[in-house]
């Protein structure tokens, strides 16, 4: 119930940034009036339109179960006049990853993130028995990239602020190319390095839960937990539809693959989305 809470808190806030950008990369969410050369310029905030639509989400149960499971959710957002600016510089990658491009520049993009961490309840899985919920947090941190030809290389850090706390620092190269007019593809490979707050919480089994699970005790220690690639697409069907998916593979490695909570070190997870434009009467 409280995983629920959280989750429906989480998506309500953040949805409208993630259903107007593929987790798999960046999107145009709308419009405003912050100039690309640096400067800032008077917005206009006249609402010229909606985009509505929902995503689905297939992922796994928790970072190492064998089982999936499907998160669906609907959202709205408005349409601004003025051309692109403060909104389309908003890039959502996942509900912890929520970034603006605050240096857009030369090649060189850099800024901050913001997201939420939903952690992780007991009755997920059977090998989570009598470890104890880890309590989800606000996640703040940044980013930095730069632009090689057609590769965007980058990293972010991603800190969870709350009872269980710990940080993640991901690495990864881009490539985004138009595949027709109205139709893009997104490649992606990455790796995750993740301190001994976070691999202890989310891999380690302590004395204590040792002996409350039947799992033996396990020290996680700092380290990358994990290599992944991605794969996204966006269509613009007309003028109002646009359909988006993405898939990636995760191989949890180092600790993280070693850990008795672990059921499958191949971890997989599916998005597709749907939106429509309603244009509003002046």
């Amino acid at each position: 119930m409280r995983r629920a809470l959280i989750t429906v808190l989480a998506l309500a806030v953040c949805a409208p940034v993630i259903g107007a950008a593929s987790l798999a990369g960046a999107a145009d969410l709308g419009h405003g009036g912050y100039k690309d050369s640096g400067g800032y310029a008077e917005p206009d905030w006249s609402i010229t339109g909606l985009k509505v639509g929902g995503i689905l989400v297939i992922k796994p149960t928790y970072e190492g179960s064998d089982e999936y499971e499907a998160v669906g959710f609907p959202y709205i957002f408005p349409t601004f006049s003025g051309g692109p600016g403060f909104f389309s510089r908003i890039e959502a990658r996942a509900l912890d990853d929520v970034r603006f491009k605050l240096i857009d520049r030369d090649g060189f993009v850099a800024g901050p993130l913001i997201g939420y961490n939903l952690g992780r309840d007991e009755d997920d899985g059977d090998r989570l028995d009598g470890l104890g919920d880890v309590d989800g947090g606000f996640v703040a941190g940044g980013f930095a990239g730069y632009r090689l030809g057609a590769v965007l290389l980058d990293v972010s850090l991603h800190n969870t602020f709350g009872d269980d706390e710990g940080y993640q620092i991901r690495l990864g190269a881009e490539v985004e190319r138009p595949v027709s007019q109205r139709m893009t593809l997104t490649g992606r490979i990455g790796a995750t390095y993740a301190d001994d707050d976070y691999m202890q919480s989310y891999f380690g089994v302590s004395g204590p839960q040792a002996i409350s699970s039947g799992l033996s005790e396990f020290d996680a220690d700092a380290g990358f937990k994990d290599v992944h690639v991605e794969l996204g697409l966006k269509a613009d069907l007309d003028e109002r539809w646009t359909a988006r998916a993405s898939v990636r593979y995760s191989r949890l490695i180092g600790d993280a693959a070693d850990s008795p909570i672990v059921e499958s070190e191949d971890q997989l997870m599916g998005l597709i989305g749907l939106s429509y434009k309603f244009d509003m009467a002046r």
